[in-house]
């Protein structure tokens, strides 16, 4: 019986708490994380999350509530296994390998948490097409995004600031403001952008896109 996802309090576990959830996240990627636990601080949270934790819930808890966040945990990791098995896309410098959960430049690792993963994998496979943020939030948190949540918005800033350190000579993500985000790989060199290729991987259709463009800053 393969797990699918690993409900923890790390409390539970004193002071070798963190450090096995932290084991958890890079030993296995594929695994789903839920973090159950009492009162906490948002340091300690974004600090969860960046470690690759997918959800955090805050006790006491309601168990319907529980189930339905490691269920929307297990969903996802569904469907990053076939995506997984298709092959690594390519996109100007990047080398995105779902079997890893990672992005790779000239070799090099781009060093992504799992959910930084799940976003790019997300806007590459939907090349193009402007993304709304609740959509991606739906895809990439699994479930619909409260009012005033700004977390797409912040990962979309980490992700950006990952990719112009490994590759500073390309610009990946671009904004439409009022509507969400579009992966378009565009480089500051003209004669790279002729080397631009893209793996035979398929592209999934795209999560929902505007029907004119927006204003768009890169």
């Amino acid at each position: 019986m393969k797990l699918n996802a690993l409900l923890l309090d790390p409390t539970v576990l004193g002071e070798d708490g963190w450090p096995y959830m932290e084991r958890v996240c890079g030993m296995l990627p594929d695994l789903g994380v839920v973090v159950c636990t009492g009162r906490s601080t948002v340091a300690q949270r974004v600090r969860a999350l960046r470690l690759g934790v997918d959800d955090w819930i805050t006790k006491p808890c309601h168990p319907e509530e529980a189930m339905a966040r490691i269920e929307a945990v297990s969903r996802r990791r569904r469907r990053s296994r076939p995506q997984a098995e298709a092959g690594p896309l390519v996109a100007g410098e990047l080398e995105i390998r779902a079997d890893q959960f990672q992005a790779f430049v000239s070799g090099e690792s781009v060093d992504l948490t799992r959910r930084e993963f799940e976003l790019l994998q997300l806007l590459a496979e939907a090349e193009g097409q402007v993304l709304e943020r609740e959509a991606i939030y739906q895809r990439v948190w699994g479930y619909a995004m409260a009012h005033g949540d700004r977390s797409v918005d912040v990962f979309i800033r980490k992700l950006r600031q990952k990719l112009e350190k490994r590759s500073p000579g390309w610009s990946y993500i671009h904004t439409h403001f009022g509507v969400g985000y579009r992966f378009d790989p565009e480089s500051a060199d003209p004669e790279s952008a002729t080397a631009f290729t893209t793996s035979s991987h398929p592209r999934h259709t795209p999560v929902t896109s505007s029907p004119e463009p927006a204003a768009t800053v890169r």
